[in-house]
Protein backbone atom coordinates (compact mmCIF):
# COMPACT_ATOMS: atom_id res chain seq x y z
CA UNK A 1 0.00 0.00 0.00
CA UNK A 2 0.91 3.41 -0.14
CA UNK A 3 2.06 5.97 2.46
CA UNK A 4 -1.31 7.53 2.06
CA UNK A 5 -3.12 4.49 2.42
CA UNK A 6 -1.69 3.83 5.69
CA UNK A 7 -2.04 7.45 6.85
CA UNK A 8 -5.61 6.94 5.75
CA UNK A 9 -6.42 3.45 7.61
CA UNK A 10 -4.20 5.53 10.65
CA UNK A 11 -6.82 8.52 10.67
CA UNK A 12 -9.95 6.43 10.99
CA UNK A 13 -8.76 3.68 13.17
CA UNK A 14 -7.80 6.39 15.97
CA UNK A 15 -11.03 8.70 15.40
CA UNK A 16 -12.95 5.06 15.97
CA UNK A 17 -11.21 4.63 18.87
CA UNK A 18 -12.28 8.00 20.03
CA UNK A 19 -16.25 7.24 19.37
CA UNK A 20 -15.58 3.99 21.26
CA UNK A 21 -14.41 5.81 24.25
CA UNK A 22 -17.27 8.40 24.18
CA UNK A 23 -19.52 5.09 24.17
CA UNK A 24 -17.36 3.64 27.52
CA UNK A 25 -18.36 7.85 29.03
CA UNK A 26 -21.68 6.84 28.43
CA UNK A 27 -21.38 3.31 29.66
CA UNK A 28 -23.23 1.90 25.96
CA UNK A 29 -23.67 -1.90 25.06
CA UNK A 30 -20.98 -3.62 22.22
CA UNK A 31 -23.70 -2.30 19.62
CA UNK A 32 -23.44 1.35 20.81
CA UNK A 33 -19.34 0.59 20.61
CA UNK A 34 -19.50 0.20 16.97
CA UNK A 35 -21.92 2.60 16.06
CA UNK A 36 -20.22 5.37 17.55
CA UNK A 37 -16.60 4.27 16.28
CA UNK A 38 -18.33 3.65 13.10
CA UNK A 39 -19.56 6.99 12.58
CA UNK A 40 -16.64 8.71 14.12
CA UNK A 41 -14.11 6.78 11.95
CA UNK A 42 -15.96 7.29 8.51
CA UNK A 43 -18.19 10.27 9.20
CA UNK A 44 -15.31 13.19 7.74
CA UNK A 45 -14.30 11.24 5.21
CA UNK A 46 -17.87 10.08 4.16
CA UNK A 47 -18.68 14.23 3.60
CA UNK A 48 -15.25 14.75 2.03
CA UNK A 49 -16.35 12.14 -0.83
CA UNK A 50 -19.73 13.84 -0.71
CA UNK A 51 -19.04 17.42 -1.32
CA UNK A 52 -16.18 16.33 -3.93
CA UNK A 53 -18.87 14.24 -5.44
CA UNK A 54 -16.67 10.90 -5.40
CA UNK A 55 -19.37 8.59 -5.23
CA UNK A 56 -20.50 5.67 -3.98
CA UNK A 57 -18.11 7.27 -0.94
CA UNK A 58 -14.94 5.51 -0.19
CA UNK A 59 -15.99 2.73 2.48
CA UNK A 60 -18.75 1.12 -0.08
CA UNK A 61 -16.09 0.63 -2.44
CA UNK A 62 -13.25 -0.40 0.54
CA UNK A 63 -15.46 -1.95 3.12
CA UNK A 64 -12.47 -2.74 4.99
CA UNK A 65 -12.56 0.54 6.53
CA UNK A 66 -16.11 -0.86 8.46
CA UNK A 67 -14.15 -3.78 9.62
CA UNK A 68 -11.51 -1.80 11.20
CA UNK A 69 -14.07 0.89 12.94
CA UNK A 70 -15.43 -2.48 14.48
CA UNK A 71 -12.46 -4.31 15.50
CA UNK A 72 -11.26 -1.39 16.99
CA UNK A 73 -15.03 -1.00 18.73
CA UNK A 74 -14.64 -4.22 20.03
CA UNK A 75 -11.14 -3.90 21.33
CA UNK A 76 -12.23 -0.28 23.33
CA UNK A 77 -15.00 -2.49 24.76
CA UNK A 78 -12.69 -4.93 26.23
CA UNK A 79 -10.06 -2.20 27.55
CA UNK A 80 -11.88 0.68 27.83
CA UNK A 81 -11.95 0.24 31.69
CA UNK A 82 -7.83 0.07 31.77
CA UNK A 83 -7.49 3.69 31.17
CA UNK A 84 -7.17 5.72 34.19
CA UNK A 85 -8.44 8.76 32.12
CA UNK A 86 -10.65 7.99 29.63
CA UNK A 87 -11.46 11.64 27.93
CA UNK A 88 -7.73 13.01 28.26
CA UNK A 89 -6.68 9.73 25.83
CA UNK A 90 -9.75 10.61 23.79
CA UNK A 91 -8.86 14.14 23.32
CA UNK A 92 -5.10 13.02 22.58
CA UNK A 93 -6.23 10.42 20.35
CA UNK A 94 -8.53 12.88 18.64
CA UNK A 95 -5.39 15.30 18.23
CA UNK A 96 -3.23 12.43 16.35
CA UNK A 97 -6.09 11.40 14.41
CA UNK A 98 -6.98 15.07 13.36
CA UNK A 99 -2.97 15.43 11.99
CA UNK A 100 -3.61 12.13 10.04
CA UNK A 101 -6.73 12.77 8.59
CA UNK A 102 -6.48 16.62 7.48
CA UNK A 103 -3.38 15.26 5.13
CA UNK A 104 -5.14 12.57 4.06
CA UNK A 105 -8.12 14.70 3.33
CA UNK A 106 -6.10 17.41 1.66
CA UNK A 107 -4.53 14.70 -0.76
CA UNK A 108 -8.18 13.34 -1.97
CA UNK A 109 -9.20 16.58 -2.36
CA UNK A 110 -6.31 17.84 -4.32
CA UNK A 111 -5.99 14.62 -6.52
CA UNK A 112 -10.26 14.83 -7.43
CA UNK A 113 -9.70 18.91 -8.20
CA UNK A 114 -6.06 19.92 -8.85
CA UNK A 115 -7.44 22.85 -6.51
CA UNK A 116 -5.32 23.51 -3.59
CA UNK A 117 -7.58 25.77 -2.35
CA UNK A 118 -10.18 22.94 -2.66
CA UNK A 119 -7.30 20.66 -0.58
CA UNK A 120 -7.29 22.52 2.32
CA UNK A 121 -11.02 22.64 2.62
CA UNK A 122 -11.74 19.14 2.17
CA UNK A 123 -8.40 18.78 4.44
CA UNK A 124 -10.28 20.71 6.91
CA UNK A 125 -13.64 18.96 6.72
CA UNK A 126 -12.01 15.73 6.88
CA UNK A 127 -10.16 15.69 9.96
CA UNK A 128 -13.06 18.12 11.94
CA UNK A 129 -16.55 16.42 11.34
CA UNK A 130 -15.52 13.12 12.21
CA UNK A 131 -15.22 14.44 16.13
CA UNK A 132 -18.14 17.13 16.07
CA UNK A 133 -20.19 13.80 14.95
CA UNK A 134 -19.11 11.82 17.38
CA UNK A 135 -19.87 14.66 20.11
CA UNK A 136 -23.56 15.44 18.68
CA UNK A 137 -24.69 12.18 18.99
CA UNK A 138 -23.22 11.69 22.13
CA UNK A 139 -24.40 14.73 23.85
CA UNK A 140 -21.45 16.21 25.18
CA UNK A 141 -19.54 19.50 24.74
CA UNK A 142 -18.38 19.56 21.02
CA UNK A 143 -14.63 19.82 20.80
CA UNK A 144 -15.48 22.95 18.60
CA UNK A 145 -16.13 24.92 21.77
CA UNK A 146 -13.67 23.68 23.98
CA UNK A 147 -11.50 27.29 23.98
CA UNK A 148 -8.28 25.68 22.64
CA UNK A 149 -7.49 25.57 19.14
CA UNK A 150 -9.09 23.07 17.27
CA UNK A 151 -9.47 23.74 13.68
CA UNK A 152 -7.03 25.94 12.68
CA UNK A 153 -4.42 22.83 13.65
CA UNK A 154 -6.38 21.03 11.05
CA UNK A 155 -6.50 24.07 8.51
CA UNK A 156 -2.72 24.78 9.01
CA UNK A 157 -1.69 21.01 8.16
CA UNK A 158 -3.72 20.49 5.32
CA UNK A 159 -2.32 24.04 4.24
CA UNK A 160 1.32 22.95 4.99
CA UNK A 161 0.71 19.69 3.19
CA UNK A 162 -0.79 21.08 0.18
CA UNK A 163 2.37 23.86 -0.35
CA UNK A 164 4.59 21.40 0.42
CA UNK A 165 3.66 19.25 -2.70
CA UNK A 166 3.03 21.62 -4.84
CA UNK A 167 6.84 22.79 -4.46
CA UNK A 168 7.09 19.29 -5.45
CA UNK A 169 8.59 17.82 -2.16
CA UNK A 170 8.26 13.77 -1.89
CA UNK A 171 4.54 12.63 -1.15
CA UNK A 172 6.06 10.89 2.38
CA UNK A 173 8.06 13.82 2.84
CA UNK A 174 5.33 16.06 2.44
CA UNK A 175 2.85 14.53 4.72
CA UNK A 176 4.58 13.95 7.39
CA UNK A 177 5.44 17.75 7.75
CA UNK A 178 2.27 18.33 6.88
CA UNK A 179 0.71 15.97 10.25
CA UNK A 180 3.74 17.30 12.15
CA UNK A 181 2.26 20.53 12.01
CA UNK A 182 -1.21 20.20 12.56
CA UNK A 183 -0.07 17.91 15.88
CA UNK A 184 2.24 20.53 16.81
CA UNK A 185 -0.48 23.05 16.85
CA UNK A 186 -3.39 20.90 18.23
CA UNK A 187 -1.05 19.18 21.33
CA UNK A 188 0.48 22.35 22.55
CA UNK A 189 -3.33 23.68 22.76
CA UNK A 190 -4.31 20.72 24.10
CA UNK A 191 -0.82 20.89 27.18
CA UNK A 192 -0.24 24.78 26.78
CA UNK A 193 -3.76 25.65 26.61
CA UNK A 194 -3.38 27.98 23.11
CA UNK A 195 -6.15 30.02 22.10
CA UNK A 196 -7.55 32.71 19.75
CA UNK A 197 -8.55 35.97 21.60
CA UNK A 198 -13.15 35.40 22.32
CA UNK A 199 -15.42 37.50 21.28
CA UNK A 200 -15.72 40.14 24.58
CA UNK A 201 -18.12 42.67 24.07
CA UNK A 202 -22.08 42.27 24.91
CA UNK A 203 -23.01 38.76 24.93
CA UNK A 204 -26.42 37.36 22.85
CA UNK A 205 -29.42 37.37 25.32
CA UNK A 206 -31.37 34.41 25.91
CA UNK A 207 -34.09 33.41 23.50
CA UNK A 208 -36.72 33.54 25.87
CA UNK A 209 -35.75 37.58 26.72
CA UNK A 210 -36.26 37.75 22.88
CA UNK A 211 -39.83 36.40 22.47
Amino acid sequence: MSFLSYLDYAGIALFAATGALTASRKQLDMIGFLFFAVVTGLGGGTVRDIVLGRVPVFWVLNPDYILICCAIGVVVFFTAHMVESRYRLLIWLDAIGLSAYCVMGAAKGLAATGSPTIAIVTGTLTASLGGVLRDLLANEPSVLLRPEIYITAALVGAAVFTGANELGMPLYAASVIGALAAFIIRGGALYFGWTFPTYKHKPGRHPDEVM
